[in-house]
C-alpha cells in the first residue's frame, strides 16, 4: 500500500521500476505471500495492483501466494462482488489468484452478506478458477470472529490488523489463538499501525525505549512481537524503500514464536501503558451506541481520535475518517449514542472535541 513513489504522498506517480526492484528482491530472499491491500478507493487501488503485476511477471508469480480483498461495504448485491474481483484480476493482468478474502467483516454487515448468498458467490468463483482458496479481514469483537468462523467450514485464511497496541484490541491475541485453533492461516496486518510504531515517539515513549538494552530499532521490536504469537501464520508488513526491506527480511531470519524474554515483553508493555496514557476518550467500543441516525461510527471515530492523540499523528487520523467515511461533523446531538452508552459517556462532548482536535468542520 505504500510503494515508492516519485511524487510524496501520490500513490498515481508510483516509481514503478524501484517498486518492481523492491518487490522481487523480497521474493528473492523467501518472501512467499504478496497481499495486494485493502481498496478503500479502486481508482486509487488500480495503479497500485497494476505495479505489483508487472513485478509478478518473469516467473514471479509462481512463485508466491496471492491474495487480493473484497471489501464488505463495497458489495451490495452478489454482482458487486463479480465486478470487484474481476476488476482487480484484469489490473493483475491474472486469470486467478490463490486466496479472495471479504474485507472487514463485522457484526453490521455479515449477516447481510450472509442473506445475500456471498459464500456461493465465492463458491462459484473457486469453481470456475478465479480464486482457489476463501477468506476474510476481521475488525470486530472475539464473539463475533467466532461466529463468523463457525459459520462456514471453507474459510482458509483470517486476516487481522495485530501489534504489540493491539494484543487486547479487536479481536486481539485471543481471537488469533481461537482462529489458529480452529485451522485458519492467520495473516497479521499493520504490525508498524501504518508507520506510527516506527516514526519517533511521544517523550515519554522514547524515555521506555531507552531504558532496554536491545539495540533493536521501533521496526524490529514491532515485528518480532508479532511473530512471538505461535498463531500467526505470516505478518503483512508495508515496505517503501529497499531499505525497510532488507531491514525487515534481516530480522525475519532469526525471528521465532514465544521468542521474546521476559525483560522484552516488559519493555513492550511499559511502551503500550506510556503510549495508552495519551488517550483522550475512554471508550471500550462495546458498540451499544450504535447504530447512529445520522450513520456516524462513533466508536471508530473515538478510535481514531485516541490514536491521533497516543502517537501525535493528527494526519493520518484525518486521513483515516475520510478513507472509513466517518463524518463526525454530521452529528446532530440528538443523544441516541448517550441513552444507550454502558459506560454513560458524554458522547456527544466528545465527539466535539474530537473534530475540534483533528480540525474537522
Amino acid at each position: 500500500m505504500r510503494l515508492p513513489t516519485r511524487v510524496v504522498g501520490s500513490q498515481s506517480a508510483i516509481d514503478e521500476a524501484e517498486a518492481i526492484r523492491i518487490i522481487r528482491h523480497g521474493i528473492d530472499r523467501g518472501v512467499n505471500y504478496v497481499d495486494l491491500g485493502f481498496p478503500w478507493d479502486m481508482a486509487r487501488h488500480e495503479p497500485i495492483i497494476r505495479v505489483v503485476g508487472k513485478a509478478l511477471q518473469d516467473g514471479y508469480r509462481e512463485r508466491v501466494k496471492l491474495a487480493l480483498t473484497i471489501p464488505a461495504f463495497m458489495i451490495s448485491s452478489p454482482k458487486d462482488f463479480d465486478r470487484s474481483l474481476d476488476g482487480q484480476l484484469e489490473w493483475l493482468g491474472s486469470d486467478g489468484v490463490d486466496f479472495c478474502l471479504l474485507g472487514r467483516l463485522t457484526r453490521d454487515n455479515w449477516p447481510g452478506l450472509e442473506e445475500m448468498g456471498i459464500l456461493s458467490r465465492l463458491e462459484e468463483a473457486q469453481s470456475d478458477g478465479r480464486i482457489q482458496h476463501a477468506g476474510f479481514s476481521f475488525h470486530d469483537h472475539y464473539q463475533v470472529l467466532k461466529s463468523i468462523i463457525r459459520s462456514y467450514d471453507r474459510w482458509i485464511v483470517c486476516s487481522v490488523q495485530y501489534s504489540y497496541m493491539d494484543v487486547k484490541h479487536d479481536p486481539g491475541a485471543n481471537g488469533i489463538r481461537y482462529a489458529a485453533e480452529q485451522g485458519l492461516a492467520v495473516v497479521a496486518t499493520e504490525p508498524f499501525k501504518g508507520g506510527r510504531l516506527t516514526k519517533e515517539p511521544p517523550e515519554e515513549v522514547r524515555q521506555v525505549w531507552a531504558r532496554s538494552p536491545r539495540e533493536w530499532s521501533r521496526a524490529e521490536w514491532a515485528l518480532r512481537f508479532v511473530w512471538n504469537h505461535p498463531g500467526i501464520s505470516v505478518a503483512v508488513g508495508d515496505m517503501g524503500s529497499m531499505e525497510q526491506i532488507v531491514e525487515n527480511l534481516k530480522v525475519a531470519e532469526t525471528a521465532e514464536a514465544d521468542n521474546l524474554s521476559i525483560p522484552d515483553e516488559v519493555t513492550i508493555g511499559n511502551v503500550r501503558d506510556a503510549f495508552r496514557k495519551r488517550q483522550q476518550v475512554p471508550c471500550p467500543s462495546c458498540r451499544p451506541c450504535m447504530p447512529c441516525p445520522e450513520g456516524i461510527d462513533v466508536p471508530r471515530f473515538f478510535e481514531i481520535y485516541n490514536d491521533a492523540a497516543m502517537y501525535e499523528d493528527v494526519e493520518t487520523a484525518r486521513s483515516l475518517c475520510i478513507r472509513e467515511r466517518i463524518y463526525p461533523e454530521d452529528c446532530t446531538e440528538c443523544r441516541h449514542c448517550e441513552a444507550r452508552c454502558t459506560k454513560r459517556l458524554p458522547m456527544v462532548d466528545w465527539l466535539a472535541r474530537g473534530r475540534s482536535f483533528l480540525g474537522l468542520t
